[in-house]
């Protein structure tokens, strides 16, 4: 049936604009900035991976609250004893509960107090009992969640304060979760100082310098380091009348330092306390560390003060902006941080492009190969394909990240495998003898299912990787949607409707698919089922033996899931692997390696386990001290309780992409076939595995992405060769069923070959010039395409068969 002008006009138009849209993406920056603003409005965003940046996440420390907390309770109980004109008891501390021997009256007031906490259907923040004339304070569960989604809340304006004064261009700040706080900010070149502004509470207090230890004074540390002072523990003027402050540098040594001023209310006690103790050691605190303890030589009336000490300008800054933007309600800690110099952006960039580049025209090559005029015709809605695909990323204001960037080129080679099963089906009709337009509508009826069957498979793999997964996997699971149901527009409707024009406009007899070499094979007659239970068994034997790897020498796994952190560093010089490595044993706990990173002017550095910034930090310090003039282009930091939560996460995804990928095969088929492409994916996911532990791969968050990709490759594969024989099965009669397979597997043979040949004609490059983020997804892709595409041919078969023989049921029609 002629589709009518309007439907083709609009189409055109659609697909005229989608591409219009996708060229300023191509263009670059200077070029793109003199075109106007609705052109490139809808260009895509680039991730952090690509531009350069810092992704931290922060989280309130739960201990510090509750902590502070105790304080805050301990305070209400002296001030409703002082209320009731009783005398203050000692009061103990176990835990989060105080005990104090007190009467009646006391315990009702206190009740009243925790009462007051309760919101309507909410427990309150601490509970109170007495009993044998000791009254007992209890912090809940309940009121210390309160209290953390209470101080994130109030850290975002903080945060976003210290932020806009450091002058990050567009940086996000958003909540995640009840008591986190992610920041993202493009082009960040000095993550340190932005870790350290972030993650300092910023309390500040004045007080004044015991003369030698004893009751009421705390032993502080100095914040260089140099030694302890004895400081009384009454505050004498709070930070919070601090108005304002700067870095200036001193006029007499050109040190830098910081100048402050009090609010008026602060300026008047300031000049009492300096009149008051002349010649006395006054200490400025700064979340328990002493900046600077100087003498008071006189009055201080006007309110001003300054901080000297033996500070970086950076160091000078980060304190100014501190004092400015006031303290933060709780301490925050950076629980993940994923850095990324703008340097390795632009390589990441370069990388990427070259591997699309490389991959689409292997893949194009493949299928001109394959199919002549017609596989150059697929090659070019190839490029269609990928227009759309960023098209729509700019619509949807997705950003594009690396794993983004290998979810397209992923999306290329398996784009092809419509084209394959259509071009499949298109020859079979042509070999019956079918005239060309009829062929052509038979190719494309019978390639539909199937077609559908294979993209919702992975689709539903993607859309649990979406809901489980988080940054550029997420970012990952988009892109590979977005690129299946394009390829489906493009493949089954737009590459339908080019047929059809030429088809009819040239009249051929026939419509010959003919390779750019020699001619079409007819299907074979290889019988697999005779080789099938030998098969079987020597696909268990290497699944139990790649079982056996999981744990001899076991899986590498990364800090993604183990915990710590990981640093790329760059020098203009060889690195001193031998001096370097010495340093950072010298300085930082934990189990510290560091090895060479592809260029002798790179190093990876990498300690596992309990990490966090003071780890980071002193990596950064012995980094400095033995490689003068060192950049890290990569910092990722992984704390323990977002490991433990990514593996979590991770093995969800991975079940549920397996149980949801086989519900859907029981509805569309018959449980045999459900069950047989449980037990067949069950051996293909293991031997990857094992591959993964003999090789030693690392095991990651990118190995998650790889496996989960690999499932709906791999259920992808056995829904082809399944619906084949279920047609079969259909129309076979009596037909014993392992001949009905022989037959089916000897029809989809070729299309196998093909669909896995494009897809590691698209891998392999990624795999080879795509850098380590890239290639820690491509190889375990290409082990599992090899692996899926044997499983297919001689393990998915033997097993429908030996499901079918242990029941009496009939296989044919749906269920």
């Amino acid at each position: 049936m002629r589709r009518p002008l309007w439907v083709i006009m609009t189409y055109v138009a659609l697909l005229f604009l989608a591409v219009a849209t996708a060229i300023p993406n191509f263009l670059p920056v200077t070029a793109r900035s003199a075109l106007p603003d609705w052109v490139t409005n809808q260009t895509v965003s680039l991730g952090l991976d690509l531009q350069g940046g810092a992704h931290l996440l922060l989280a309130v420390d739960r201990d510090d609250l509750a902590q502070a907390r105790l304080q805050d309770l301990r305070e209400t109980l002296v001030a409703e004893m002082q209320a009731l004109n009783q005398s203050q008891a000692t009061i103990s501390s176990d835990g989060l509960t105080l005990s104090v021997g007190a009467d009646d009256a006391l315990f009702a007031a206190m009740q009243e107090s925790a009462a007051a906490t309760a919101q309507p259907g909410t427990p309150v923040d601490f509970t109170v009992t007495h009993k044998d004339g000791i009254l007992r304070l209890a912090l809940t569960a309940a009121g210390l969640d309160r209290a953390a989604t209470s101080a994130a809340d109030s850290s975002l304006e903080v945060i976003r304060q210290r932020i806009d004064q450091v002058g990050v261009s567009e940086p996000m700040i958003s909540r995640v979760g009840d008591d986190r706080i992610l920041v993202q900010m493009p082009g960040v070149e000095n993550p340190a100082q932005l870790r350290a502004l972030l993650g300092s509470t910023a309390k500040m207090s004045f007080q004044m310098v015991a003369a030698q230890p004893g009751p009421g004074v705390a032993m502080l540390d100095l914040r260089d380091g140099s030694g302890q002072v004895p400081v009384e523990n009454r505050i004498a003027l709070s930070g919070e009348r601090l108005d304002q402050a700067a870095m200036t540098f001193d006029p007499d040594t050109g040190r830098p330092m910081v100048t402050f001023a009090f609010d008026r209310q602060g300026a008047v006690t300031f000049a009492e306390i300096t009149a008051a103790n002349i010649g006395q050691r006054f200490a400025v605190v700064l979340d328990g560390q002493v900046l600077t303890a100087p003498v008071i030589q006189s009055v201080i009336p006007g309110g001003q003060g300054q901080i000297t000490g033996n500070f970086t300008p950076e160091e000078a800054q980060t304190l100014a902006v501190l004092l400015t933007s006031g303290a933060l309600p709780a301490s925050l800690e950076v629980i993940e941080e994923r850095s990324v110099g703008a340097a390795l952006g632009a390589d990441s960039i370069r990388s990427g492009l070259i591997t699309g580049v490389v991959g689409l025209a292997l893949v194009m090559a493949m299928m001109v190969a394959l199919y002549g005029g017609w596989g150059l015709l697929a090659s070019a809605v190839l490029g269609v394909n990928v227009m759309l695909t960023l098209t729509a990323l700019g619509l949807l204001g997705a950003t594009l990240t690396l794993p983004g960037i290998a979810g397209i080129i992923l999306c290329l080679g398996i784009a092809v495998d419509s084209n394959i099963l259509i071009f499949s089906r298109i020859r079979e009709e042509t070999a019956k003898g079918t005239v060309a337009m009829k062929a052509l509508k038979q190719g494309y009826a019978q390639a539909w299912a199937t077609i559908f069957d294979a993209n919702i498979t992975t689709l539903l793999a993607m859309v649990l990787l979406f809901l489980f997964g988080a940054g550029a996997v997420r970012g990952f699971a988009i892109t590979m949607s977005l690129g299946v149901v394009i390829s489906m527009f493009t493949a089954v409707v737009l590459m339908r409707m080019v047929m059809e024009a030429l088809v009819r406009r040239r009249k051929p007899a026939s419509l010959a698919i003919a390779p750019l070499f020699g001619r079409v094979p007819a299907p074979g007659a290889f019988s697999f089922m005779r080789r099938g239970r030998v098969a079987l068994v020597v696909s268990a034997m290497l699944s139990i033996g790649a079982m056996t790897a999981l744990v001899v020498p076991g899986p590498n796994l990364g800090i993604d899931f183990t915990g710590g952190v990981q640093m790329v560093l760059r020098s203009d010089a060889a690195v001193p692997l031998a001096d370097l490595r010495t340093a950072i044993a010298a300085s930082v706990a934990g189990d510290a390696s560091l090895q060479a990173f592809g260029d002798p002017t790179e190093a990876l550095i990498r300690v596992q386990g309990a990490a966090g910034q003071a780890t980071v930090a002193a990596v950064e310090a012995a980094a400095a001290q033995t490689v003068p003039g060192a950049v890290f282009d990569q910092i990722d930091l992984v704390g323990p309780t977002i490991s433990g939560e990514l593996a979590t996460t991770g093995l969800i995804a991975l079940s549920l992409a397996i149980l949801a990928m086989l519900a859907y095969i029981w509805v569309r088929f018959e449980w045999h076939f459900a069950a047989g492409a449980i037990v067949v994916l069950f051996l293909d996911i293991t031997k990857t595995f094992g591959i993964i532990a003999l090789v030693g791969w690392e095991v990651n968050l990118t190995t998650i992405v790889a496996l989960l990709t690999l499932i709906g490759y791999s259920v992808n594969d056995k829904v082809v060769v399944y619906d084949r024989i279920r047609e079969h099965l259909r129309a076979s009669g009596d037909t014993p069923l392992p001949e009905v397979i022989d037959r089916s597997l000897n029809q989809v043979l070729a299309r196998c070959i093909f669909t896995s040949g494009t897809t590691l004609a698209a891998l392999l490059p990624m795999a080879i010039w795509g850098g380590p983020a890239v290639a820690g997804f491509a190889w375990p892709m290409i082990a599992g395409v090899v692996i899926a595409t044997a499983s297919s041919l001689f393990v998915a078969g033997p097993v429908l068969v030996w499901l079918a023989a242990r029941s009496p049921a009939v296989m044919g029609a749906p269920a």
